[in-house]
This record gives structure tokens, sequence and C-alpha cells, in this order.
């Protein structure tokens, strides 16, 4: 189910239909059963299940005990029990995750739903999601799968070679990992976007940004694009709001600057909590000075949910602010997001001011970019415009940490 649309059981298994069909193509019926003994790769209708396969980034310990390294958490795990996220457990000094392939939401969205704006606009994305997430929002929009373990949410098992050969028989030119968190699913991330540049479809992670840099370079070998949450711009908002920290998001977009990704930013803004005008402009200035101006950046409107039930929508006057702050302090693509009809919605040139890419909703005219620049007075437009130049991205090496300065020179002896 996707929550975010409110689906029903009925309407995902329809939606979800031809993957069942070619889910189970490959594998035998299989049925539910505890954690400790669901069958490993075995397909079938959508029900509360698991999908165990090794781990791939922890540490053994003494006692068959094991150490998540694949977000700032760094779980240490007992035998039998999972790490925080709950959809990673020790099977006896092996981690094993148990969603990989158990989507629980299965959908074509246009991308700029993502939202990415300066990534192929006008396309379709082949978006899914599993169960579990790393951090605790107490706003977040899809709550009743991000905070539940697999066994409580109905999924479908779908092996990335049948994901990619679905996204490629609806003419979708990228899989999203989307709506809870991609870093909980990252194997099955790694692996289908592996696979899904083979067949040339891309791959966009939408994240939270809380994973470590071994990890997400790992990732970005095969991913074509990244949109990260950018919750706030204060550790007490991230502490309180998250359960989360704001340090490890801020270092994850620099290793994203590092390795050259396409990167976007979503600031959700909710009154009182993250509004304030001096957060919002040390958050522009930190991302103009770490990022550069060229990063696109998208304010959204809250809508009262989940935890966060007391409080207005973000009012429009409020992310106009937010808009005006963020273009003073040098950022050149920011964005109002969940307002219809809004002129935030489309891409200037920052040259010329003409309109690049007229938006209304998720109607797209990019009639105004012509071969990655405005089409009035040529000025590039940072982006991902083309199905080529998305599969033609390839990682920077991470770069050397800079010298140290040599010692100060020694004072001559004394005569």
């Amino acid at each position: 189910m996707n929550p975010r649309d409110g689906k029903t059981r009925r309407e995902f298994l329809r939606v979800a239909g031809a993957a069942a069909c070619a889910a189970c193509a490959a594998c035998a019926p299989g049925r539910r059963a505890h954690a400790q003994s669901q069958p490993e790769g075995q397909a079938g209708g959508p029900r509360p299940q698991v999908a165990v396969h090794d781990a791939m980034w922890y540490d053994r310990l003494p006692d068959k005990a094991v150490k998540c390294r694949l977000c700032p958490r760094e779980c240490t795990v007992a035998d039998v029990e999972r790490g925080y996220c709950g959809v990673r457990e020790n099977r006896g000094g092996d981690y094993k995750t148990l969603v990989y392939g158990a989507l629980c939401s299965l959908n074509i969205d246009p991308i700029e739903k993502k939202p990415l704006f300066h990534y192929l606009p006008g396309t379709t994305a082949l978006s899914v999601a599993t169960a579990g997430c790393n951090m605790e929002c107490k706003f977040c929009q899809n709550w009743n799968v991000s905070q539940y373990r697999p066994e409580q949410v109905d999924s479908l098992l779908v092996p990335p070679e049948n994901l990619v050969r679905m996204a490629a028989a609806r003419r979708c030119p990228s899989i999203a990992y989307t709506y809870t968190e991609p870093v909980v699913f990252a194997e099955y991330v790694h692996d289908t976007a592996a696979l899904g540049r083979q067949q040339s479809v891309g791959s966009v992670m939408i994240s939270n940004g809380y994973i470590r840099e071994e990890a997400l370079r790992q990732l970005c070998r095969h991913l074509t694009a990244v949109k990260v949450d950018l919750k706030a711009f204060t550790e007490k908002f991230y502490a309180e709001q998250c359960s989360g920290r704001l340090a490890p998001v801020l270092e994850a977009l620099e290793v994203l600057k590092d390795i050259g990704i396409h990167t976007e930013i979503v600031v959700l803004i909710i009154p009182t909590l993250n509004d304030s005008a001096g957060e919002l402009a040390a958050m522009a200035r930190w991302l103009v000075a770490r990022l550069g101006p060229d990063v696109p950046v998208h304010f959204s409107r809250f809508h009262p949910i989940y935890r966060v039930k007391n409080l207005p929508p973000t009012p429009v006057e409020m992310l106009d602010r937010a808009r005006k702050i963020s273009m003073d302090a040098g950022l050149r693509y920011v964005y109002v997001g969940n307002v219809p009809f809004h002129a935030g919605e489309s891409t200037y040139c920052p040259s010329c001011g003409k309109t690049v890419i007229r938006r209304v909703g998720y109607n797209v005219d990019a009639s105004g970019l012509r071969d990655g620049a405005c089409r009035a007075c040529g000025h590039k437009i940072p982006g991902v415009w083309s199905q080529e130049q998305a599969l033609a991205f390839r990682p920077r090496e991470k770069s050397a940490p800079p010298s140290p300065p040599p010692p100060p020179a020694r004072a001559p002896a004394a005569s």
C-alpha cells in the first residue's frame, strides 16, 4: 500500500498485479511465517512477510554480536535481535536484511512528485518502498509503513531483475526508492540499481540522508540522482522531532557533492518548529558554501499528520519568505512545493529571468530548455536532462584530505 495516496489493499493488488506475475514466474509460492523461519526468496500475493538476504555493511563482534555500519546509529545487535530500524536482524552472528524486495508500495509517479525538478523533467519513475526507517519523524506522512516491522505490513516480493524488467516494460526511465527510507533497504537498492544500469534504467534515491559514507559511496556507483530531505538546520529539531542528528546528514550532503551525483534538497517547513528567519538564512548560507549556489532546494508545505496535529498547515507566505531568504543568500534554484499553481514551481534562468521549465502541478513544459541551457540566453542550467546523461554518470573518486601544514621551522641553536 502507498499510504501517501491512501491506497487500499485491493488497489495495491491491482497496481502490483504485473509484478506479482513476474515474481511468480521466477519463484515458488510462499507462506506466512515468523521472521526466524520465513524462507528466503519466496513469492506470493501482498501479505505481511519478510524477505531474508545477507546484509552488506556490518562487522562481526564476539559472542555472535554484530555492529551495523550502514547508518550513523551504528547499532550493536546481539544474536536474534534487530537494529533500530526493525528490518535488520542478527541470526547467529550473520546480519540479515528482512526486506530484500518485500515491496509495500509500488506505483508509477511523475518524477516531479519526488520532487526532482532538474532530473529528466516530464518523465515517470517506477516508485517502490519497503517497511522500516532509521528515524522516527513525528510528522511522517508514511508512518503506517515506515514505523512498522515487515511482519506488520502487506508486501509483495519482487526480485531486482523483475523490478527492472517492469520499469522497462512500462517505459519508466527511472526507478525511485522512496516513500519510506531507502537506507534501510540499501542492499536491494544497490543490486537493483546496478542491474538497472545494465538495462538502461536509472535509479534515484529519495532519502533522509542518514547514512554512513562507505555505504553512500557504494550506492552512488549505481544511482543516477539523490534527493535528500533536510528536516531542519538545528540539532534540537532532529533530536526532538526525528530521534536523529543533523551533523551526519550534513556530512552525507558533502559526500554527495564530492561524489558529483545530481542532488536536490527538500525542506518541509513546519510552523514554529523550523521556520525562523535566522535558521533559514543559516541553512542557505551553508548550502551555498558547501554545495554551491546551483543545488536545487524545495520548500514544501506541511499538513498536520501523525503526531503533529496541533499545528496548522504552513502559510504560503511563510514558504515565499523561505524562498526569498534562500535566494538572497545566493541559491539560484529555489522552489515552493505542495502549493498548486504557485509560480515557485517553475524554473527560471538566473541570467535573463526567462521561464526555462514551466510547471503546473505535474504538467511540465520544458520548451524553454535547449540542450541543457536557457533557450533565450544560452545560460547553462545545472541538471540531468537526458537519459544518456543520467546513465553516463560515474562517481568521482574520494577526494584526498587536505595535507597538514608543515611543522614550524626550528629556531637556530644558540651559539
